[in-house]
């Protein structure tokens, strides 16, 4: 429809527009050049000029050039998360370019601040300095932004947490809406740049992502995963959404129909989806979805995406596939022309076929690390900040005392995969010195040496090139630094020549200044084996068999070189390791003589958890906590910096202060100093419940089902280390007169303290009935305020009872049940100050009627089943993985249906109870083998009658995949 509108508007506008063809040189005449006509038309104009092999090379990653419609190379996707990161080369065969520019705090920072204008103002500050390095050399550096990151943070430990924004799906879209609305620009119809969402959906584990399935039930799926992607499209802020890498429900993320229909209902403008990295072959590949590439990419069409990242700067591949495809019929001429259409609407948005090049075209390249950027960074990353815990009043600090800066981040700053170079570097110490009288700093690190026990020679780096254990002495080349970063790993940094000790893909070498690259080989577990020797258990990313092959444990050759020559810790080389300086004793001390001690523990970005690699745990390094136990005891007034991506389960509390931030970019130091010293009176607040361990999270991948699993704020019993919502402030606030009703709440906040400073004023509400298990909290807004001392402000917010809705799986459609809410705001979901109750006149859910066809996926409850693909194209059903398990419909009018219908595929049985799954049996529906697990037959079976409303259970054999039921 939308093409024959176009066609329509062209056909119109070229009465006035001769047609004819028109040679390279003069193609500014050429209709979709003219600026003047309508979008659809332009789009249709240069669409229906392109032949059908050029059509096919604009849907890879990287567009060629077309001279004779002088179209030029165009490059998708630079990445930009939290300032622009890096893009790959053309001329270097898709090498990765990093970029040198503002780098500001790490996506889940920039939540903290809750500040949806502050984060508008980085997005256009990212925008700007994308079109800078666009300007200068727009081959590297496309306008096709891949951020930002909107997948909702249901579980810490998963590796990519600090490229999303929060564990709550309302402040997500909130978040991307502001940094896409900046990156986006204000013009009405052009684009400073175009972001793209990542990743639809449903994706929160890195372990065999691209194998794995999340199991959403609907009401998951659509109030959790998928809302933060809907916000934001709704609002305009984004033109297109990144497909992820896992299985939702049993089919690849990569042919997920949303792609075609839900996802592009959300947006009044024409989206531009792409695939991830390599998705399109994992299809054929790890997926095993699709027996040839042509009938994969196909799918990928046909399911709604416009681009394929693959191959790195090679499209023949993806081309030749798709002619094939379009050969044998698997694809549509009108297919490829709306996915080629959708590829070029944002080239159009963002002015390339403008004779002007549109109003971004003239921002230069001196935007770029520019000293008003510098300032915009120095400010989010304070405000960014997060005050955990301040007893005593030991925060602020104030000016001129002396201070100990100690720890493994107190001097140094790291970025991430995702960050671009840092242009420079204000480290704590930096920031710090520029306020103390004196300063003193020690890294916490121990200093030690690895002596072969089996030839009693210690491991050295006097050759970069090759590590060996051939030293007679333990001298500098023949020390390391160690710390620890959690989950056992560590990095050894070697102290002659300050190069971390990495693998290389063999032989060690010590040639790296940072832990850093894809598979990021500078890790290492230094296990103890309790006889008073260690081994060393390569720990880099990627160590499956198919990279480096089943040893991952470190041997000493009969050259003395270091390579992996075992498969457990029994057939490691052994080593004594001598710890020639003890960090925490030397940091201590250091601590004990000066006025002020300040702790600078955390993360390393690239090491314990990243993409491609989860973490398994919480905690810091076991060497981190004991840094912060000894400083503390040697100086009462010990402040604590956690550095981190992700939440922290901190266990040496007993410090006065505690100040959390992300990897915050150059400026980290002196936002530090700014919120340490006062300058700056923190107001972040946490976006994640901090867990107190990992007792309190799901194992594996029930992570998915938050209802279920009782996970974050909204669903979770267990008490956290810090609640979602959390931070504290140098003042206080006090919350009155709350009032609800007429579609509105409000609330007067007083700020009661002796300073300025900002406030998050958060509402939630419960719903006190409901047919299902409802959220225990729900955020429904939150406002951030500023008051002067002793000033007051009333917060108004919008709540309709539309605002209230949740899915109903019962009719699979949005409900607002009529029910007592609970209105409750507060500093955190754990400090509600002011409740109130509102009435609300909606529905109630009627009886299940189970007389229709009702969807197996429609389940109230359910035990060990799967949800899985009922067809490569569309559809979810239910499996069982092992015998006795169950789905439940609730509260269902029965009205003594005599038979029960199937649907299903596969073969086994379907066992009819009441009450629950071990109530009593009406009946039993045996399907024969289908021959294949899409092959679906209806079968029936005779049941005893039974009236009343009841719970039905449905008890499922495995090999079976039940779409859909019926009792009559």
């Amino acid at each position: 429809m939308r093409r024959r509108r176009g066609l329509a508007l062209l056909a119109a506008a070229l009465l006035t527009v001769p047609l004819t063809a028109t040679p390279a040189h003069a193609a500014e005449t050429l209709p979709f050049r003219d600026p003047s006509l309508p979008l659809p038309a332009r789009i249709d104009d240069l669409v229906g000029r392109l032949t059908v092999t050029e059509k096919l090379s604009l849907l890879h990653q990287y567009q060629p050039a077309i001279p004779r419609l002088g179209l030029a190379a165009v490059k998708s996707g630079t990445e930009a998360l939290h300032g622009v990161a890096w893009s790959n080369d053309y001329a270097a065969g898709g090498a990765k370019v990093d970029a040198t520019a503002t780098v500001f705090p790490q996506a889940v920072g920039l939540a903290s601040t809750w500040d949806p204008a502050l984060i508008q103002r980085v997005g256009t500050a990212v925008g700007d300095e994308a079109r800078g390095l666009h300007a200068r050399n727009p081959t590297v550096w496309g306008l096709n932004l891949w951020a930002p990151v909107v997948n909702p943070l249901r579980d810490p430990r998963w590796g990519r947490n600090e490229e999303g924004y929060s564990e709550d799906p309302l402040l997500s879209g909130t978040i991307a809406t502001a940094y896409g609305r900046g990156l986006q620009g204000d013009d009405p119809a052009h684009l400073r740049t175009a972001p793209t969402l990542k990743h639809y959906a449903a994706y929160n584990n890195e372990t065999k992502r691209d194998q794995t399935s999340s199991n959403v039930p609907q009401r998951v799926l659509n109030e959790y995963d998928r809302k933060p992607f809907e916000i934001a499209l709704r609002a305009g802020a984004a033109t297109g959404v990144m497909s992820s890498y896992n299985l939702i429900n049993g089919r690849p993320a990569t042919v997920d129909p949303d792609l075609a229909g839900l996802v592009r209902g959300w947006s009044d403008q024409r989206l531009y989806n792409v695939t991830d990295a390599w998705a399109p072959t994992n299809l054929t590949g790890s997926q095993g979805y699709f027996a040839t590439q042509a009938e994969a990419d196909a799918a990928v069409v046909r399911a709604g995406l416009d681009s394929f990242t693959v191959n790195d700067t090679n499209g023949e591949p993806t081309v030749t596939a798709l002619q094939q495809a379009l050969d044998q019929g698997l694809l549509t001429q009108e297919q490829v022309d709306t996915a080629v259409g959708n590829a070029l609407s944002i080239r159009f948005r963002l002015g390339e076929f403008d004779p002007d090049g549109g109003p971004y075209a003239k921002i230069p390249a001196s935007v770029v690390d520019s000293p008003p950027h510098r300032q915009l960074a120095r400010e989010t990353a304070a405000d960014a900040m997060v005050l955990l815990k301040n007893s005593a009043g030991l925060l602020p600090i104030k000016a001129g005392g002396s201070v100990a800066v100690v720890g493994p981040l107190a001097d140094t700053l790291y970025t991430d995969w995702y960050g671009g170079q840092l242009p420079y570097e204000v480290t704590a110490l930096d920031g710090i010195t520029e306020r103390a009288s004196s300063t003193v700093t020690a890294a916490g690190a121990d200093r030690i040496a690895l002596k072969d026990v089996t030839t009693g020679r210690y491991v050295t780096a006097l050759d970069p090139d090759a590590v060996t254990a051939t030293a007679t002495s333990a001298d500098a080349a023949a020390q390391f630094d160690a710390v620890d970063w959690g989950d056992g790993v560590s990095t050894l940094r070697n102290a002659a020549n300050g190069k971390y000790l990495a693998y290389n893909w063999g032989p060690f070498v010590t040639h790296d200044t940072a832990p850093t690259g894809w598979f990021v080989q500078q890790q290492v577990k230094v296990e103890d084996q309790g006889d008073g020797t260690v081994v060393l258990h390569y720990a880099g990313y990627e160590t499956q068999e198919s990279w480096f092959g089943a040893n991952t444990y470190v041997t000493v050759g009969t050259d003395g070189k270091l390579g992996l020559g075992s498969a457990t810790a029994a057939g490691a080389a052994h080593f004594t390791k001598e710890v020639l300086v003890d960090g925490v004793t030397t940091a201590a001390a250091a601590a004990a003589k000066q006025q002020t001690a300040v702790v600078v523990v955390g993360t390393n970005p690239f090491v314990a958890g990243r993409e491609a690699h989860d973490r398994t745990g919480l905690s810091l390094g076991a060497r981190q906590e004991a840094l912060i136990k000894a400083v503390r005891a040697a100086n009462p007034r010990t402040v604590v910096v956690l550095q981190s991506s992700y939440p922290i389960a901190l266990a040496a509390q007993d410090v006065p202060g505690v100040v959390w931030t992300t990897h915050a970019g150059a400026e980290t130091g002196h936002a530090l100093a700014d919120v340490l010293y006062g300058d700056v009176n923190p107001a972040g607040k946490l976006t994640q419940t901090w867990p107190r361990s990992t007792a309190d999270l799901p194992a594996g991948l029930n992570q998915y089902d938050i209802v279920k699993t009782e996970q974050t704020y909204q669903y979770a019993t267990t008490t956290p280390l810090y609640p979602f919502g959390h931070g504290l402030s140098y003042t206080s606030f006090r919350y009155s007169g709350l009032k609800a009703g007429g579609g509105k709440v409000s609330v007067t906040v007083t700020n009661t303290g002796k300073r300025a400073g900002d406030e998050v004023v958060q509402l939630y509400t419960h719903q006190r009935t409901s047919r299902d298990t409802t959220a225990i909290k729900q955020l429904r807004d939150f406002r951030k305020v500023r008051l002067a001392a002793g000033r007051s402000t009333t917060v108004t917010f919008s709540l309709t009872p539309r605002d209230l809705a949740r899915w109903d799986q019962t009719r699979q459609r949005w409900v607002t049940e009529a029910s007592v809410y609970d209105i409750l705001v507060g500093s955190s979901s754990g400090d509600i100050r002011q409740r109130a109750s509102l009435p609300v006149r909606g529905e109630t859910v009627p009886a299940r009627d189970l007389s229709t066809v009702t969807r197996a996926e429609t389940f109230d409850d359910y035990s060990g089943v799967q949800l899985l693909d009922e067809s490569k194209v569309s559809g979810t059903v239910v499996g069982a993985v092992t015998a006795g398990d169950w789905i439940v419909f609730r509260d269902a009018a029965l009205r003594a249906g005599k038979t029960l219908t199937v649907r299903a595929a596969g073969a086994g049985s379907v066992q009819v109870r009441v009450g629950s799954p071990t109530g009593r049996l009406l009946g039993t529906a045996t399907v024969g083998d289908t021959g294949s697990v899409y092959a679906y037959t209806e079968v029936s079976a005779p049941l005893a009658a039974v009236s009343g409303r009841r719970d039905v259970c449905l008890v499922l054999s495995p090999g079976l995949r039940v779409a859909s039921f019926r009792i009559r």
